[in-house]
């Protein structure tokens, strides 16, 4: 007769956490037949030039362990590019790490360099994986909220957040989930502020590619004083409708990529080999990226028309594929409820705002993935009009 063990207690790294709100709103939409715009991913292909790049580099033999750091050709398009954009030269050698994702890479930055009892300050709402990040290395995440509203910073209340133990801020820009830019006054005033602090920075700029209306990505390597003291992220699947490859990248000055990559060798150790020759190849005509902004402004445009019709009202969206709305004339119901009722009802799925929030919080908000197909973002906006 088989007897059943007893599994041991445990305490959990994470007891707060369960499964993310975008699990359970793709897995609503998938049960109700309805229009995904929640989960941030594209419904349309890659360039076949980038696939044939890398059943070229698969054919080609390039099937084994890369590099740890990552495969030389694609650091060294990496260093290309950000020098051209940003006029700032990172050594391909001793300063760009290839990751498996924008995700790795940060939680990988995060682990490399804070100690137990450390403080981050995350800007709320921000990306749902910074604070469990934070948790992970035993740090204690700050929250900052953004200005309600426009969601620019608010340097009054980050000044008041910096102190001794200060280890690391994270900057999102263009910021997911609100859609914000910052300016070259806004990454001024945050240089002035860390300049006499051992204060660390992550930029997050996985959508660096998407900054609409003639504005400028201000990266943080523009920046001589933030780049100093930056992990700077991207990501190839954002840029290349490729998410499901998982592949991005660090640029950091070279004490701080020395860290870095201790923790990168344990945790990943090399990225997908083929992908990484692919990608190189592909890097080496820069118009897909700077042919993107107008790409994704073009959606961006029609869709926020489209919601004009409904009883949703759009916010400004300066950057990213993500739309914000009220719904504040739709319903008084918490954004949680209101997203299931939607994709229930109406057949489309959102994300509620509160989701990127530390603290419940309620201001009427939901977030829209416009990366879509236009006939998707029509049927959406059919739906929606019923409201």
């Amino acid at each position: 007769m088989n007897s059943v063990g007893r599994t041991p207690a445990l305490t959990s790294r994470l007891p707060q956490v369960g499964t993310t709100i975008f699990s359970v709103m793709s897995a609503l939409a998938q049960q109700h037949d309805a229009v995904n715009l929640g989960q941030g991913f594209p419904d349309f292909g890659c360039d076949a030039r980038l696939l044939d790049a890398v059943n070229v580099a698969m054919r080609s033999g390039h099937n084994q362990y890369a590099p740890m750091a990552g495969v030389m050709a694609l650091r060294e398009g990496i260093a290309e590019k950000i020098a051209t954009l940003y006029g700032r030269h990172y050594d391909p050698d001793r300063e760009i790490t290839v990751t498996a994702g924008a995700t790795q890479a940060i939680l990988t930055a995060v682990l490399a360099v804070v100690q137990p009892g450390d403080e981050v300050i995350l800007l709320d709402p921000c990306f749902d994986s910074y604070a469990p990040n934070v948790a992970l290395a035993g740090g204690i995440a700050v929250h900052v909220p953004l200005t309600p509203g426009s969601f620019a910073p608010d340097f009054d209340r980050i000044a008041r957040a910096i102190s001794p133990r200060t280890r690391l801020i994270v900057v999102n820009t263009p910021h997911n989930p609100s859609g914000t830019v910052w300016s070259a006054a806004d990454m001024q005033r945050l240089s002035e502020l860390l300049q006499p602090t051992e204060a660390l920075v992550i930029g997050d700029e996985v959508y660096e590619h998407m900054v609409f209306d003639g504005m400028q990505h201000q990266s943080v390597a523009r920046w001589p004083e933030l780049a100093a003291r930056s992990f700077l992220v991207s990501s190839f699947g954002k840029t290349y409708h490729v998410t499901g490859w998982k592949v991005g990248y660090v640029a950091a000055p070279a004490a701080l990529t020395a860290e870095f990559r201790k923790v990168h060798q344990f945790n990943v150790f090399a990225v997908n080999t083929a992908m990484q020759h692919g990608l190189a190849a592909y890097l080496r005509d820069p118009q897909p990226h700077l042919e993107l902004a107008a790409f994704y402004q073009r959606k961006r445009d029609l869709f926020a028309r489209g919601l004009q019709g409904t009883r949703l009202r759009p916010l400004p969206c300066a950057g990213t594929y993500f739309q914000c709305a009220d719904y504040s004339d739709v319903s008084d119901e918490e954004d949680t409820a209101f997203c299931e009722r939607l994709t229930r009802e109406a057949g489309v799925a959102a994300i509620p705002m509160s989701a990127f929030h530390a603290q419940p919080i309620q201001e009427g908000l939901i977030r829209f993935c416009f990366a879509k197909e236009d006939t998707t973002l029509m049927l959406a906006l059919e739906r929606l009009r019923v409201l």
